[in-house]
C-alpha cells in the first residue's frame, strides 16, 4: 500500500516539477565536475570578502566614496606586499632554503637518538650482552644493479619527464592564480551585483530569505577572516620571540611558517613545529623538546588567551567538525581543499543553521515574495 501511494504521488507530478527536479540534478553534477573552478572561484569570494572588509573599515573611518575607499585598499595591499617581498621575502626564501636543506641531516640525527635510546633500553630488558641492533627492525631487499646505459637513460628520462611536470604546474598554477585575483577584484567593484545575480537563481519567494543568509554568510567570513589574522599574528610573534630566546637559527622562516599554518587548525600547529625542532636536532638536541613546550605553550595561550578575547569576531566551529571538514574537502578538492576547509565550513555552519534547521527542520513560513 506505501508503495502504491509513493507510486500515485510520482505519478501525480507535473510536467514542470519534473522538469525542476532535472534542472537541479544536472546543476548538482554540472557543479561536481567542476569542482577544481568551483573551490578556485570560492577563493577569490575570500579574497573579495577581505578586500571588501577593509573597504567597508576605511569608508568608516575617513566616509568616502566607496570606489575611494576600494582603491585606497587596493593601494595599501599593493604596498605591504611589495614591501613584503623586498624585505622579509628574501631572507624568508634564504632560511627556508637552509631549513630544507638540514631535513635530511635531522632526520639522521633524529634516527641516531632513537637508535642509541633502543639499544639502551634493550640492554636494561635483555642483559649488557645483548646483541640486538635497531636497524635489524627493517629488512632490506638487494637488487642486482641495471646495466650502466639503462641507469642513465632511465635517469635523463625521469629527469626530463620531472622537470615538464614542474613547468607543467608552474603554469597551472600561475593561471589559477591570476584567475582567482581576477574573480576577487571583479566582486570587489560591484558586489552587490553578483549577490543578486546568486539571488535570482532562488525560488521567487525565497530570494528575501536568501539575501539575508547570504548576507550572514559574508558576516560570518568577515569575522573568521578578522579573528584569524589577529590569531596568526599572535602565534607568529610569540613562536619568533620563543625561538630568538633558545638562540635557534632561521628565526623568521620558522615564525612566519608558524603564522601561516595557523590558518589550518589542527594539522597546520603540529607541521609547524617540524621545522623548527630539525633546526635544534642539529644544534643541540635538547632545544627540541624546549621548542616542543614552547609551541603547546603558544597554542594553548591561542586557544584559552587570544581566541576567547575576539571570539566576537570568531565563528564558533567545534574540533570534530573541523576535523571531519578537513578530510572531505581535502579528498574532494585537493591540497587546495585543506586550506580553505575552514572557510568553508563557516559558509556550510552557516546554510545548515539557516536553511536546513531554520526553514526546512523548523517548518518556517517562507512564503514571503520580495
Amino acid at each position: 500500500m506505501q508503495w502504491n501511494g509513493l507510486f500515485r504521488k510520482i505519478s501525480a507530478l507535473k510536467f514542470s516539477n519534473w522538469l525542476n527536479l532535472t534542472a537541479l540534478i544536472t546543476a548538482i553534477f554540472l557543479l561536481w565536475s567542476l569542482r577544481d573552478v568551483v573551490i578556485l572561484i570560492f577563493a577569490g569570494v575570500i579574497i573579495a570578502m577581505a578586500l571588501c572588509t577593509l573597504t567597508a573599515k576605511i569608508n568608516k573611518l575617513l566616509a568616502l566614496p566607496r570606489q575611494f575607499c576600494l582603491l585606497i585598499s587596493l593601494i595599501s595591499v599593493i604596498l605591504i606586499f611589495s614591501m613584503s617581498m623586498i624585505i622579509v621575502v628574501p631572507q624568508f626564501t634564504q632560511e627556508f632554503q637552509q631549513l630544507i636543506i638540514q631535513l635530511p641531516s635531522a632526520a639522521k640525527t633524529l634516527w641516531d637518538i632513537i637508535t642509541i635510546a633502543i639499544e639502551r633500553i634493550s640492554r636494561i630488558v635483555y642483559g649488557e650482552n645483548s646483541s640486538f641492533v635497531p636497524s635489524d627492525i627493517f629488512v632490506f631487499k638487494e637488487f642486482d644493479p641495471l646495466p650502466d646505459g639503462v641507469v642513465l637513460a632511465n635517469g635523463i628520462t625521469d629527469s626530463l619527464r620531472r622537470l615538464l611536470d614542474i613547468a607543467g604546474n608552474l603554469g597551472a598554477g600561475i593561471i589559477q592564480t591570476i584567475f582567482v585575483l581576477s574573480i576577487s577584484l571583479m566582486i570587489c567593484v560591484q558586489p552587490e551585483a553578483y549577490r543578486e545575480i546568486v539571488i535570482q537563481l532562488m525560488p521567487s519567494f525565497y530570494r528575501k530569505r536568501s539575501r539575508k543568509i547570504l548576507l550572514e554568510c559574508g558576516e560570518a567570513l568577515s569575522n573568521w577572516m578578522t579573528g584569524v589574522i589577529i590569531s596568526s599574528t599572535f602565534v607568529a610573534l610569540l613562536a619568533g620571540i620563543s625561538l630568538y630566546l633558545l638562540g635557534i637559527k632561521l628565526v623568521i622562516a620558522n615564525a612566519l611558517i608558524a603564522g601561516a599554518l595557523n590558518i589550518i587548525p589542527n594539522i597546520g600547529p603540529t607541521v609547524s613545529t617540524i621545522f623548527p625542532i630539525s633546526v635544534a636536532l642539529l644544534d643541540a638536541p635538547w632545544k627540541s623538546f624546549a621548542i616542543l613546550l614552547c609551541y603547546i605553550i603558544i597554542q594553548n595561550l591561542e586557544s584559552y588567551l587570544i581566541t576567547p578575547s575576539v571570539m566576537h569576531y570568531q565563528v564558533k566551529l567545534l574540533p570534530a567538525v573541523t576535523l571531519t571538514a578537513q578530510f572531505i574537502f581535502t579528498i574532494i578538492f585537493g591540497p587546495i581543499g585543506l586550506l580553505l576547509s575552514l572557510p568553508l565550513t563557516v559558509v556550510l555552519q552557516v546554510l545548515v543553521k539557516e536553511v536546513l534547521v531554520h526553514d526546512i527542520l523548523d517548518k518556517k513560513d517562507l512564503v514571503n515574495p520580495i
